[in-house]
């Protein structure tokens, strides 16, 4: 899959020859709302006899440049939305650095640089509540009505899912009730969180549990603070595509004083000789053992931290 992250990377000569299938959206999290207007881009494009599908996306999200105090926690980074759109079925990614400049642009100019001169489409396939353009003053009629014009069919897929409409939002809902399973449905698969492994306070060690820690990023989505059965896929670093069950908590540590940045710490089950630091791994959240509690003493902790483990446990046993 080829990514294109500037509009003049776009090889315009080459797709003139073949046209394309474009598909637009944020693509945020992939769910399967965007996994189905993917799917009916590619049947499209056989239809067609198109040879390309083209994702248009955009980094950063539209919201954060122009009202960066209502942006949403992003799902996904830019690289595992790519990652997730090359698995969905695309064949080339264009990355638009979302600006000021770009979000003044009027619908037409939007159809004109973008999927005429650049992609040369002949069809788009998006979501039926698409909107673009300066104050999103776009929608699927013009485009529908533009594509008359220049030679290109408009597709707008009707929303799915139920009764809740799968959409990212949905799934930041979840992730904030700490409803990791109904984030997963929507998504069709769970929610992860990447991350490289930094030195924490190494308390877990002391207390038996050691555990690999990753820093919640500012903006990005986690589950709400509590405790969690799920996985470690180790992603680089000698064990690379290592998979192991873990109980994984998230959040500030409130028994201890002094820790205020969110982390996501994973305790990988019955095992102490793993060597973590400075590895990227990617947590995968199974299901919500319970919520974050601030212990009286160590040892009720302790006591809680071994009962977490052993749901973990029974959460996981066709891991074990």
């Amino acid at each position: 899959m080829r990514v294109w992250r500037e509009l003049d990377e776009v090889p315009s000569d080459e797709l003139a020859g073949t046209r394309t299938v474009v598909t637009i959206g944020n693509f945020d999290g992939m769910h399967l709302g965007h996994q189905h207007v993917v799917r009916r881009a590619r049947e499209v494009a056989a239809e067609l006899g198109v040879d390309h599908v083209v994702a248009v996306t955009f980094d950063p999200h539209p919201i954060a440049v122009l009202r960066p105090e209502h942006a949403p926690p992003t799902l996904t980074t830019i690289d595992a939305r790519l990652e997730l759109l090359g698995e969905a079925g695309v064949d080339d990614v264009l990355v638009i650095p979302f600006s000021r400049d770009i979000a003044a642009w009027t619908p037409q100019e939007f159809i004109d640089r973008i999927l005429v001169h650049a992609l040369h489409a002949r069809a788009v396939v998006v979501g039926a509540n698409f909107r673009f353009g300066n104050r999103a003053a776009g929608d699927c009629q013009l485009l529908r009505e533009a594509g008359a014009e220049r030679d290109f069919v408009l597709e707008a897929v009707t929303l799915d899912g139920g009764p809740q409409v799968w959409s990212s939002t949905y799934v930041r809902t979840c992730l904030a009730a700490g409803d990791v399973e109904g984030a997963a449905e929507a998504l069709g698969r769970p929610f992860t969180s990447r991350g490289i492994v930094v030195e924490g306070d190494k308390r877990g060690r002391e207390l038996g549990f050691p555990t690999a820690n990753v820093p919640v990023v500012p903006g990005a989505a986690a589950p709400a603070d509590g405790v969690y059965a799920g996985r470690v896929h180790v992603r680089s670093g000698p064990d690379a595509g290592s998979v192991y069950p873990a109980a994984i908590s998230v959040g500030t540590n409130p028994t201890f004083d002094g820790q205020r940045e969110r982390r996501v710490e994973s305790y990988v089950l019955d095992r102490d000789d793993l060597q973590l630091y400075g590895v990227e791994i990617e947590v995968e959240f199974v299901a919500r053992l319970r919520g974050m509690v601030r212990f009286a003493s160590v040892d009720d902790l302790l006591v809680a931290m071994a009962g977490d483990v052993d749901r973990a446990r029974s959460v996981l046993a066709d891991d074990l």
